[in-house]
């Protein structure tokens, strides 16, 4: 009987696993199916770009899939009976076996953090949110809040501010911006902010998210006509639902080569797996992490069904590259466990360190 290998999510993680297994299983006679709500790859580090009215290239999955033998389903996966080793979808075929799955569902924003973000804010976590948030924000004036000062809310308040120039843009922190940065990367963000003209709130941890804009626990509020929640990110809860171990996040705990804790036939990469650096700090949600970790499971799923030993995954960290306009970035150099050293790039250079880096990350995906 055909041994069937399902891989849930066709982001960075999960279209990287499937090609890396199809490549080396191709003569195999094995069955690989990629299942994906949408029928497109989703460059999910411009996300912030879309929601600030800038179109983005179309990469249709078939046409990236092309020569693979890997079968698509195009469906929302809303549960996985893991006993009968099923997953059960929203639209045709609805069910489909497997014999080894690989769960790579990624994450979205964590609207449930406070009371009133589901219901009056945007996010930018996935290609609907910011389709959403550039539609409220197509020629809008007034003001912006964006809640959550980590890469992925600079580079929102950053691009929308500078495409927006009527918005009056507020960046909330319950910390410091740019908190995993050295210090001279700091400087630099806390320079780029303020020539865009966005008014900065640090230490205000926000305990509502109501109509009129943010509600602050001390009292205090930043009214504003849009929210755009980027504090926090959550995995679905599918993986706790099924039965897998999953720790207290939610997220799939897994050994060393990224196979699950409780169930064998099961690995997992991308943000919805539980994996650490090599100091023992839980892995950074980002591409920089979901491509390498997709690109391992690829080989450990073949690895497991032609009887090959795998080293122990070790994620090791180069730069964070964070995007401050279109012609503006910051380069932040990392050690290997993803702390800052002193150096960094920035400005236009960095901007295009960051573009080739990301134009390049497609470029792998396609072969």
């Amino acid at each position: 009987m055909t041994h069937h290998i399902v891989v849930l999510g066709a982001g960075y993680a999960g279209l990287s696993a499937a090609k890396g297994a199809a490549r080396r299983l191709r003569r195999t006679g094995v069955r690989i199916t990629l299942v994906n709500a949408v029928g497109y790859f989703v460059e999910r580090v411009r996300l912030h770009q879309l929601a600030a009215g800038r179109p983005l290239k179309e990469l249709p999955l078939a046409r990236l899939l092309a020569g693979t033998g890997i079968d698509l389903v195009v469906a929302r996966v809303t549960a996985v009976d893991a006993a009968a080793r099923t997953v059960r979808l929203d639209s045709a075929p609805y069910a489909i076996g497997y014999d080894t799955l690989v769960y790579a569902l990624g994450s979205g924003a964590d609207t449930a953090a406070v009371p009133g973000a589901a219901a009056h804010a945007s996010a930018v976590a996935t290609y609907q949110d910011a389709v959403r948030l550039r539609e409220r924000t197509a020629g809008a004036r007034g003001s912006l809040a964006v809640a959550g000062a980590g890469l992925t809310g600079i580079e929102a308040a950053t691009e929308l501010a500078e495409s927006h120039p009527g918005l009056t843009v507020h960046l909330v922190t319950d910390g410091e911006v740019g908190a995993g940065l050295s210090e001279r990367g700091r400087r630099y963000v806390r320079r780029a902010l303020d020539r865009r003209g966005i008014a900065l709130r640090e230490h205000a941890r926000v305990s509502e998210v109501a109509a009129h804009g943010l509600v602050l626990a001390d009292g205090g509020e930043i009214p504003a006509d849009g929210v755009v929640w980027t504090a926090g990110f959550r995995v679905p809860a599918l993986a706790r639902e099924a039965g897998f171990a999953v720790d207290a996040r939610g997220l799939l705990t897994v050994g060393p080569t990224l196979r699950s804790t409780s169930h064998p036939e099961v690995f997992a990469a991308g943000d919805a797996v539980a994996a650490y650096g090599p100091d023992g700090a839980p892995s950074r949600m980002s591409c920089q992490t979901g491509l390498p970790m997709g690109a391992y499971v690829g080989r450990g799923v073949a690895a497991s069904l032609t009887g090959r030993a795998l080293r122990p995954l070790r994620l090791r960290y180069v730069a964070q590259n964070i995007s401050l306009g279109r012609h503006d970035g910051l380069t932040q150099f990392t050690r290997p466990d993803d702390s800052p050293v002193p150096a960094i790039l920035t400005g236009r250079a960095s901007a295009r360190f960051k573009e080739t880096v990301t134009r390049g990350t497609v470029l792998v995906l396609r072969r």
